[in-house]
This record gives C-alpha cells, sequence and structure tokens, in this order.
C-alpha cells in the first residue's frame, strides 16, 4: 500500500506560478509511475502530465510548455511547476501512482488533491 500526500496548493493570480509536491510512502517499490490529473468544478477529472522511473515524461497539450513534472528519488516526491497560469488551470489537482508487479499493471494509488485557483 502507498500513501500520497499532496501540498503546495493555492491561490495565484493569472501569469503567475506554483509548485506542487507530492510525497510518497509506504510500498515505493511498486511504483512504475507517477502523474498529476486535475478536476474542475462540474468537469471530468483530466490527466495532466506523468513521468516514469526512468524520467521520461508526457504532458497533457494544454499544459506544455507551461508545466514540468519532475521526481526526486531519493525523497520519493514528485512535483509538478506550473507556470503562465491560467483561470482554466483552477482545479483540485490529484497526484497518482501507477503500481506494477512483474511488468503488470496492479492498480493506481491517489493523494487526497490539492486546490489551485487562479485569478483573472
Amino acid at each position: 500500500q502507498v500513501q500520497l500526500v499532496e501540498s503546495g496548493g493555492g491561490l495565484v493570480q493569472a501569469g503567475g506560478s506554483l509548485t506542487l509536491s507530492c510525497a510518497a510512502t509506504g510500498n515505493i517499490a511498486s511504483i512504475m509511475a507517477m502523474g498529476w490529473y486535475r478536476q474542475a468544478p462540474g468537469k471530468q477529472r483530466e490527466w495532466v502530465a506523468t513521468i516514469t522511473n526512468g524520467g521520461a515524461t508526457n504532458y497533457a497539450t494544454s499544459v506544455k510548455g507551461r508545466f514540468t513534472i519532475s521526481r526526486d528519488n531519493v525523497e520519493n516526491t514528485v512535483y509538478l511547476q506550473m507556470n503562465s497560469l491560467k483561470p482554466e488551470d483552477t482545479a483540485v489537482y490529484y497526484c497518482n501512482a501507477d503500481h506494477y508487479r512483474d511488468s503488470l499493471y496492479v492498480g493506481t494509488s491517489w493523494g487526497q488533491g490539492a486546490q489551485v485557483t487562479v485569478s483573472s
């Protein structure tokens, strides 16, 4: 079992920056990739970015060039640096971790969510 604890959300003006952190504890050896999703009011949860254990990254088109995902394998923490924030980035941001056993996907853990609000 893995626990994910997010921090770093808050209120920022459009054009500003925020960094989210997600610390993983527990059975971290099973984690192959970590990432971020977000859910705006009245909308479905959408994928934002992913980083694999090998450091490969991938981004949703809506955030590419503005957001950067990174990870500290020593601290078992993944970060989401968000620059040039827009009001449409307002959402609850969720950290996730994909678990594998013998190269087979076995499930996903989720954090509790961090509110990001961008004012215009």
